[in-house]
């Protein structure tokens, strides 16, 4: 910096005998002036060129070197002379020749090499040098560069004569261009913060209630805001205030903590969850959880990511004109956390396992192509010979000359395995089942203050082969026959992860194949588990367990060598949510289903004066079928309205009214196979349903009918801590609340030509089904502060009211219930009333002299959630 106004760039000259320093004055001529060349830097920017020059006419060597920056050739003469100014805690540039050399290799232009310079110091900030070595932060650096700026092109060869000798002068800082939407690098601690403080501008707790403000309380129990690296495509208030895209650089990593279910991405300022997915390379386009554990160590670049924030808050609001109340808040709490997949993350430094799992894949997809290839030579070959003899001798010396080029015998791969020889054990394990984590009574561990209460978690695994030794870690590398046996019957065992073996828990997924390994060890029987089989008339009737240690590793197998007995396809045990409603034999299930709404539900109890809290999650598929999932578990993050789940062990059950829902149990886990959008992408409609043929199944429905009458309107204020009836305060003596709430319901019949229903209604639905104006509705609720409440409801074929009452707000009350503004034509969104049965009943009629006993089915019960005129 000059004068801690104008930036100083001498990237585009010589490399000086001597570095500035703090508190020189300098006197420059033919400096370029630019403004804007990169957002990182001041605005105003002085760059020299080769036709530039630079003398320093006072020293101070005193202070300490700065960050200088100079742009190429400008007719412009320093007559007053200025001090170099600045601190070490400022912007620098970086201290070694590597970025200098590489602006010359790649002729890059000014902003990039500004915007890397940038990014050289954030990364020996966040990497260096517990993460990184020091002398890679540069090279690191411009590789970030080379993928970011992508598809851009590199600039033209330089000539350095032409730049200074040619009039008019030209040279590269002639052409720089201004990108103001160039990615932002942040830190992991940098990017928390920049994210949390966008949402301060529009966290209030009167944008999370539903229209209406009906459930006040429940619907500000969980709620959840999302921002998206991208500013384009981020649609919560403020995101487009950003214009420039954000980037994070980070490793990968297993979760610290035994209390964390997610990978972490971390780097020396902290670090965060993330939910992470990824596609199945044998499944072109299917999305799944992560699974391979080559990724734990990686050193990567994230540009597509979503910031997920959680709020979770327990409160006693009376009414939505009470939020700014404090008092009523009980307990508060966030939960912040990243989501994003692996196919928009560029790996920078990839672990030692991550290298064999690419080699590995670039092999595998050669030798795919070559045996393509093979096959459709022979294929022609064979064609040639029918055709003509001569043919079959040109094509043969084709096939003779492609077999010599395309021979990699897979021996001869030297497979990189980690720094150090020690000596382990392993086994290939493939897994058929995972529990959820959950706090589990288990003998063995007694520390706590809970005797035998845990935080555990286990899997069920089949065993491929018997246990190998090595001299060291094999890591992912390729499948050894030796590894596998010849044994068609199938072994399991039950693998037990407690204190920090919790932290595999979201990379190992049902399906996978892994091969376990235990270090510094070369005993077998550490791996065959604790199976009493071999005492005499003793039969073991569960499978042997394993205890996971600190120091046991998993690495994924993506190419395993399996025997044809573990060839054969699995049963495909994963349902659909119509599979789900419609299988009644099925008690556990596995499904697969995308959330459309997410509802805390808080369980409070007088004894214990503890509040239980649950997640009830709708989940639906492509037939636009819907199911409702209860959660008693500790809810993992991920689960977000769009996103798609994979619920295993859950219980399907069926409500008193018939419908189908499941619970969660010990057993049940929950994990995100893909990230999606509810805003974008949002569910699809409720499906179309008749009102005699109402389905079991459906728990919301679209309905199209006409209203034949009103059965129930009541109308009232109520005492917003004890619910009784509040004229000018609350009726009852020992409470004296001044806070009432006006409170309506109202239940009607519904015919649509198949069938009747009764309907309630509650809250916002009132007006517009009564067909009042605002001003109406507002005048209603003066009237009413003075009786309290009014309740009209039919009696025979009449509509009446209790008390009996001839004013004139009965009056009107009676008129618009009966009026044809009321029944008409209406289109419903309607679910199940809640606890209603359609049990039939014996009824006694009389005609005449003669009575009739008869059965009869009630009613369908409805709860309308949205209301419309046909």
């Amino acid at each position: 910096m000059i004068d801690g106004k104008v930036g100083l760039c001498l990237a585009y000259q010589p490399t000086l005998r001597r570095k500035l320093r703090v508190g020189d004055a300098v006197e420059l001529h033919h400096v370029h002036f630019l403004y804007r060349p990169c957002p990182d830097f001041p605005p105003s920017m002085l760059c020299t060129c080769l036709r530039s020059s630079l003398r320093v006419t006072r020293p101070c060597p005193d202070f300490p070197p700065s960050m200088l920056c100079t742009c190429l050739r400008s007719s412009l003469r320093v007559t007053t002379f200025s001090r170099i100014t600045g601190s070490s805690s400022e912007v620098h540039c970086p201290g070694d020749e590597a970025l200098p050399r590489l602006l010359l290799e790649k002729n890059t232009g000014l902003s990039e090499y500004l915007w890397i310079c940038n990014v050289t110091r954030q990364l020996r900030q966040s990497l260096a040098p517990t993460l990184l070595k020091e002398e890679c932060v540069c090279v690191l650096a411009w590789k970030l560069m080379e993928h970011v700026c992508r598809g851009r092109g590199r600039g033209e060869k330089r000539d350095i004569y032409a730049e200074m000798l040619d009039e008019p002068h030209t040279c590269p800082l002639t052409q720089y261009s201004v990108d103001p939407s160039v990615f932002r690098c942040l830190t992991v601690s940098d990017c928390l913060q920049c994210l949390q403080s966008d949402w301060l501008s529009g966290d209030s707790l009167s944008s999370l209630l539903p229209p209406g403000g009906v459930q006040i309380n429940t619907s500000l129990s969980w709620s959840y805001r999302t921002l998206t690296s991208d500013p384009c495509q981020d649609l919560q208030p403020g995101g487009k205030d950003r214009q420039r895209p954000l980037l994070l650089v980070g490793v990968l990593a297993l979760p610290s903590q035994s209390s964390e279910h997610t990978l972490q991405l971390k780097d020396q300022t902290g670090m965060v969850s993330c939910v992470v997915t990824e596609t199945k390379e044998e499944k072109a386009g299917f999305q799944s959880a992560v699974f391979n554990t080559a990724w734990i160590g990686c050193l990567v670049c994230v540009q597509q990511f979503t910031m997920v924030r959680e709020k979770f808050l327990q409160s006693d609001f009376p009414s939505y004109q009470h939020l700014r109340q404090d008092d009523d808040i009980t307990q508060k709490h966030y939960r912040v956390y990243l989501q994003f997949s692996l196919d928009d993350v560029h790996i920078l430094s990839p672990s030692v396992a991550m290298v064999t799992h690419l080699r590995e894949r670039e092999e595998s997809r050669e030798a795919k192509g070559a045996a393509r290839r093979k096959r459709k030579r022979e294929e022609e070959e064979k064609e040639e010979e029918e055709e003509a003899e001569l043919g079959s001798s040109h094509f043969s010396n084709i096939s003779a000359h492609f077999k010599s080029h395309s021979s990699h015998p897979a021996s001869s791969l030297t497979i990189q395995s980690g720094s150090g020889s020690q000596p382990c054990v392993s086994m290939v394990i493939r897994m058929e089942q995972k529990e959820g984590v959950a706090w589990r009574n288990i003998r063995m561990d007694l520390t706590n203050k809970e005797v035998g209460l845990s935080l555990c978690f286990s899997v069920k695994a089949t065993v491929i082969g018997p246990v190998v030794s090595w001299g060291r870690d094999p890591k992912n590398s390729r499948m050894m026959e030796r590894e596998t046996d010849g044994e068609t019957e199938r072994k399991t065992v039950i693998l037990l992860f407690l204190h920090s073996s919790i932290g595999w828990f979201p990379v190992l997924h049902a399906g996978c194949f892994y091969r376990l390994v235990v270090m510094n060890s070369q005993d077998p029987s550490i791996l065959i588990g604790c199976d009493i089989a071999g005492r005499r008339g003793v039969e073991s009737l569960t499978d042997p367990a394993l205890q996971v240690g600190s120091d046991w590793r998993f690495h994924t197998l993506t190419h395993p060598l399996l025997l044809p007995v573990y060839k054969q396809a699995l049963s495909s045990s994963i349902m659909s949510v119509s599979d789900v409603l419609d299988f009644s034999s099925a008690d556990l299930v596995c499904f697969l289903g995308l959330v459309s709404e997410r509802i805390s539900l808080n369980d409070k109890t007088c004894s214990d004066r503890k509040t239980h809290t649950g997640v009830r999650l709708t989940m639906y598929d492509r037939s636009r079928r819907s199911l409702q999932v209860y959660l008693n578990t500790p809810v993992q993050p991920g689960l977000l309205p769009g996103n798609k789940l994979l619920l295993s062990g859950f219980q399907r059950k069926l409500s008193k009214s018939g419908s189908v829902y499941c619970t969660s149990l010990p057993v049940s886990s929950v994990s995100v196979v893909a990230l999606g959008d509810a805003r974008l992408a949002p569910p699809p409609p409720p499906c179309i349903m008749q009102l005699g043929r109402w389905e079991t199944w459906c728990t919301v429905g679209q309905v199209k009918g006409h209203v034949v009458c009103f059965l129930f309107l009541q109308l009232q204020w109520s005492c917003s801590l004890c619910g009784a009836i509040y004229t000018q305060s609350c009726s009852r003596s020992p409470c004296g609340s001044s806070s009432p709430v006006f409170q309506s319901k109202a239940k009607l019949v519904v015919d649509d030509g198949s069938g009747e229903a009764h309907v309630w209604f509650s809250g916002p639905l009132i007006r517009p089904l009564l067909g009042l104006t605002d001003s109406q509705w507002e005048g209603l609720h003066r009237i009413l502060r003075v009786r309290g409440h009014i309740r009209v409801y039919t009696c025979g074929r009449s509509l009446v009211c209790d008390p009996h009452s001839d004013d004139a707000l009965l009056q009107f009350l009676l008129c618009v219930c009966s009026s044809d503004v009321v029944c008409r034509p209406i289109s419903l969104t309607c679910r199940r009333h809640k606890n209603s049965q359609r049990t039939e009943d014996l009824r006694r009629f009389s005609r005449g002299k003669q009575d009739f006993i008869t059965r009869m089915t009630p009613p369908l019960q409805l709860t309308c959630l949205h209301l419309e005129t046909c």
